[in-house]
């Protein structure tokens, strides 16, 4: 049932449009934009200089008879601080003005925002009162306090904390007075802040006897950016079980909790947290799960071409199985979801089962398994074969059960596509063979076969060549032909990177089926002989993917070392 709100909202735009500012048409469009795009409609009209912010200012303040305030006429300084946090400043669209007895004035542009008015009475717990006020000067203000927000998270050492008085653990698990100290808030939200900007995919919080330290896993590889006092560990870790949802009083076992932070009105990153009881209090990892991480866009992943070409043939076929290989850690769901994105259309119907679901996308159906509640991935797969899929994507082919369930799916028109744990694209085959899978099932069934490890990419800024003796490069690979012109870099480190380097780059061995390669596997042939018949129909091993990175001065040779060597 439509609110009084609602109806007035929706009278403001017709009456925008019997005024001829808009026409119909017109304002169907910019609301299914603004929705796409996250934001308000008001927020969008003035933004893409649709309508005049002043403009329609006036009109909502004559519809809902609000009084039009001018933002210029306050100082920032001057705003209640501390009483609206800027995430919930972000959320609704919102600057608290003034305080005047129980009542906050409340800075509004779309009236719209009077659906939040609950959640911030909740919060502050005073009487919100809406002042009506152009949206592009709203939204200026609102961007200068979330910075200055930021800044101030940033800015905090850990010389801060010395001061912090200790709370005994018991009080803090019957109590939870330890888990509200605002220094300690403030920490927790710099060591997850720090993290994103970072570009971080892993926090690590460990507590020992004497000492705790906080570690970031940046581009694959763990680096200690924080000491704090380990007084104040267990009231951290019980700031982060509360954020997560998880019981603070129980500490002997592990625990699974998520966090959400919204960064913007457009931009959410969950983290998915684990606590293990260990010898001198409890450990946590956070796993970051940015969504922009499987938004890159194919080019951006480190194909070689007919690597690239390979991939979008065996995606784009109407059926069949795609099977993607690596250790933990290698990107392989980063490379799955960036084809599911490029099949995520109205017109298919893709469905995901994971352990958990790591990264969500809109228009994609995914299912977190649970064990434990009888949800596996092979029970998750046969209710997808009952929903009329296109597509379907399965986190891990584990077991024989998912294998087979997998493999007729892919022989009965889905495409399939899959993670396994191997260490190459041709141990993969014989890997499914030991599951029980039998030969004919597999060359009718595989499109693609893709093996991959991620490098730390060289800084851009930094890199500098190096000079290597002919004899270390012959035996890393080279020719003997290219080692005059060969051209090779080193990190060497600076300002804008991590040790010399900055980002990740993926390498690959993408080896599709050839007659020969259906044959010799119809045979019963091993691993060995399966990549030869790899390596004679021309498919670039993982070791000779990375030579090429090397040569691009994408890579360096300790870096390809270090990802290829087994």
């Amino acid at each position: 049932m439509a609110t009084t709100n609602d109806l007035q909202f929706n009278s403001l735009i017709n009456n925008l449009i019997r005024e001829g500012i808009l026409t119909t048409q017109d304002a169907q469009k910019h609301y299914q934009d603004a929705q796409q795009k996250g934001v308000s409609l008001i927020n969008y009209l003035v933004t893409q200089k649709i309508v005049n912010s002043t403009l329609i200012a006036s009109k909502i303040s004559l519809e809902f008879g609000l009084p039009l305030f001018d933002l210029d006429a306050i100082e920032l300084k001057n705003v209640p601080k501390d009483t609206l946090s800027p995430a919930l400043i972000q959320k609704h669209h919102v600057l608290p003005l003034h305080i005047r007895g129980t009542i906050l004035y409340i800075a509004i542009s779309d009236p719209r925002s009077f659906q939040g008015f609950d959640e911030i009475k909740f919060s502050c717990r005073l009487n919100p009162e809406p002042i009506l006020v152009e949206e592009h000067k709203l939204s200026k203000v609102i961007d200068a306090i979330s910075n200055a927000a930021d800044d101030l998270i940033s800015g905090m050492l850990d010389s801060d904390l010395d001061n912090l008085n200790t709370v005994d653990s018991e009080e803090v698990a019957t109590t939870g007075d330890g888990v509200d100290d605002a220094p300690i808030v403030r920490f927790v939200n710099k060591i997850l802040l720090d993290a994103i900007k970072m570009g971080a995919s892993d926090i690590h919080l460990e507590p020992y006897e004497k000492f705790f330290r906080i570690r970031y896993r940046v581009d694959g590889m763990l680096s200690q950016v924080s000491s704090p006092p380990a007084s104040i560990a267990t009231r951290l870790i019980s700031r982060i079980k509360v954020m997560s949802r998880m019981d603070i009083a129980e500490r002997r076992v592990p625990q699974d909790g998520r966090i959400k932070m919204v960064m913007s009105k457009t931009r959410t990153i969950d983290f998915r947290v684990n606590t293990c009881p260990t010898l001198f209090g409890e450990k946590v990892v956070l796993r970051i799960l940015d969504p922009t991480n499987a938004q890159l866009g194919i080019e951006k992943l480190g194909f070689e071409p007919e690597q690239q070409k390979l991939f979008l043939d065996a995606i784009n076929k109407p059926y069949g199985l795609v099977l993607v290989t690596g250790p933990t850690g290698s990107g392989k769901t980063v490379t799955l979801y960036t084809g599911l994105n490029i099949l995520n259309t109205p017109e298919r119907n893709i469905s995901t089962a994971e352990d958990p679901v790591e990264i969500t996308v809109e228009g994609i159906n995914q299912v977190n398994v649970n064990p434990k509640a009888g949800l596996t991935f092979a029970s998750a797969l046969r209710a997808f074969l009952r929903q009329d899929p296109d597509i379907i994507m399965v986190g891990e082919i584990r077991d024989f059960e998912t294998a087979e369930i997998a493999v007729k799916a892919a022989q009965t028109g889905h495409l399939v596509l899959s993670t396994l744990h191997t260490n190459d694209a041709p141990q993969t085959l014989n890997r499914l063979l030991q599951m029980g899978i039998p030969p004919f099932n597999i060359v009718s069934s595989v499109n693609l076969i893709m093996a991959q490890r991620l490098a730390r990419r060289l800084c851009e800024h930094c890199k500098k060549s190096a000079d290597y003796p002919d004899g270390f490069l012959l035996e890393e690979g080279f020719k003997q032909e290219e080692l005059s012109e060969l051209k090779i870099f080193k990190s060497v480190g600076c300002d804008l990177c991590s040790s010399g380097f900055k980002g990740r780059v993926g390498i690959y061995q993408v080896m599709s089926l050839s007659d020969k390669m259906r044959a010799l596997i119809l045979e019963g042939g091993n691993t060995m002989q399966l990549a030869n018949q790899a390596a004679a129909d021309g498919i670039n091993d993982l070791r000779a993917s990375g030579l090429n990175k090397v040569r691009q001065g994408l890579i360096s040779i300790e870096e390809l070392d270090r990802v290829t060597l087994e």
